[in-house]
């Protein structure tokens, strides 16, 4: 007995260690990501003057590939979501899920179209630094404050909450923590609600996205929701994606290059649950459709040299 309590120990102790050693790989995408971009900024793909205020600027060139990638991604998803804006002329909110050193809430501001609130959802360890960025660099927390019509804001090691912007420390897949915490900074579900998760559900297992997709498509009166994945494929057909829990919808576009796939797609959540059951015939034959007639060409800058 009591050598299969210790062997259940080790096995337990085992498998946490590799959970954390996972999430510290996610973790670490969050830097990645956000270097690539300050880089990407740097020579001119897209404008962004607050990246700056989160991330060094790194001595190493990227490679064009991955500028090119990099502002699809970040061009994509801006028309995604200023269209979003606009057909609910701003009587909404967003909710950016594995957010990281994302600059969105700060450049809607400067363009006067920020959502009723925009939340921020990333592990505590990613939020606690970028609140710390925001707590020590005016260019970051002026913004906030001037939207904010208290004396002080709500901030601590994991968690920001302001009138219009709140970042939380949580973990998607726990869906109890996130939903309490997003509540706490007053989540409206009877407003229309735009999630967005970029790179983000191809790092849980198909049955947490699925169920982090449910719970956003029952928790909404209205909500829409904007995915960017990793999925696999050869150059001339996608074979399948990489998370099958992530439906196809009517709105799809890739972006080929000599790495795996990336993916965009649009969907609204109500229609989720007829998706689930019998996913894998429905994504393909709705990929085979949307990737051969509505495939959308995003012209590229001229980066300086």
């Amino acid at each position: 007995m009591a050598t299969r309590q210790r062997e259940s120990s080790i096995t337990s102790c085992s498998s946490a260690s590799s959970c954390d050693a996972d999430d510290e790989g996610v973790r670490g995408t969050c830097e990645d990501a956000s270097l690539c971009k300050r880089f990407a900024v740097s020579i001119g793909y897209w404008h962004d003057p607050y990246i700056q205020h989160f991330v060094r600027l790194s001595k190493e060139r990227k490679a064009p590939e991955i500028n090119r990638g990099y502002f699809a991604r970040v061009h994509g998803v801006s028309q995604l979501i200023k269209a979003f804006l606009r057909k609910t002329e701003c009587h909404c909110q967003i909710i950016n899920l594995g957010a990281g050193m994302d600059t969105t809430f700060w450049r809607l501001k400067d363009e006067d179209l920020l959502p009723s609130k925009y939340f921020e959802v990333d592990f505590p360890m990613i939020v606690t630094r970028k609140l710390h960025s925001i707590k020590c660099k005016p260019p970051l927390s002026s913004p906030i404050l001037e939207l904010h019509s208290e004396d002080t804001l709500q901030m601590d090691g994991h968690i920001l909450d302001s009138k219009r912007y709140a970042v939380i420390g949580a973990d998607l897949r726990d869906l109890s923590e996130l939903e309490e915490k997003l509540k706490k900074c007053n989540m409206n579900t009877q407003l229309p609600t735009l999630l967005i998760a970029e790179c983000v559900l191809v790092y849980m297992t198909p049955e947490q996205s699925a169920n982090l997709l449910k719970w956003a498509a029952s928790s909404f009166e209205a909500a829409m929701f904007i995915n960017y994945e990793q999925v696999k494929g050869s150059t001339g057909e996608l074979d399948s994606l990489h998370n099958p829990s992530v439906p196809v919808s009517f709105f799809f576009f890739s972006f080929p290059f000599p790495f795996p796939f990336f993916s965009f797609s649009f969907f609204s959540l109500p229609e989720f649950h007829s998706y689930c059951p019998g996913w894998s015939a429905m994504a393909r034959s709705w990929l085979s459709a949307t990737s051969t007639s509505q495939v959308q060409a995003i012209p590229l800058p001229q980066p300086s040299k």
